[in-house]
């Protein structure tokens, strides 16, 4: 060390400036713009209530652990599918292809026929623990809630991923940037620079 006493750290005490201490509340509009510059996937989500199947397009997904393996959805207070998600404490996640847009659309609640309370009409098959899977999805998770937290206006299940299904290992996912559809042609791919994924050393 450098002589400074064990109890304090070597760098010496952190003043932070009153600037970066002040709370603002930014606009719900301004917000939701801002997340809307970040392009996602689109899913829908998944559970049976009872032998019967509910759905609803879910693009707030993210992997939380690998080991145990875990993610994270998160849903609006107010969607109909949480009591169903909470008595069987189970969902499946169907991670969309580029051409499966009117199932977004649909289990968004879209004015069609099928709707949403037929399940879209979709073609699905139950997985290996039950719970109903998109067919044509790019790949699916099925999991176990074992975490709920209250989060503003929405609550966000941690399941683990009890079963994966990759149907299609190559084709293209469903995208979702500004508010619209971005399908995956429009873009390049270049190799990501930086330390490959790999078991800690």
């Amino acid at each position: 060390m450098d002589g400074a006493p064990r109890d304090e750290p070597a760098f010496g005490p952190v003043a932070l400036s009153p600037r970066i201490l002040g709370r603002v509340n930014a606009s719900a509009a301004g917000f939701r713009t801002a997340m809307g510059q970040f392009a996602t996937g689109v899913t829908v989500v998944t559970t049976l209530d009872g032998d019967r199947p509910q759905g609803i397009t879910v693009n707030a997904l993210a992997s939380v652990s690998l080991d145990p393996p875990l993610v994270l959805v998160a849903l609006d207070r107010r969607r109909f599918i949480i009591p169903a998600i909470e008595a069987s404490g189970r969902y499946a996640v169907s991670i969309l292809g580029e051409d499966q847009q009117w199932l977004s659309d649909c289990f968004a609640g879209a004015n069609v026929t099928p709707g949403r309370d037929a399940f879209c009409g979709a073609d699905w098959d139950p997985g290996e623990t039950g719970l109903p899977l998109l067919r044509g999805a790019v790949a699916t998770l099925e999991c176990t809630v074992v975490n709920r937290i209250e989060a503003g206006d929405h609550l966000l299940f941690v399941g683990h991923v009890d079963a994966v299904r990759l149907q299609d290992e190559t084709a293209p996912p469903l995208l979702y940037h500004r508010r619209r559809y971005l399908r995956i042609e429009r873009a390049t791919t270049t190799t990501v620079a930086g330390k490959p994924e790999s078991p800690a050393d």
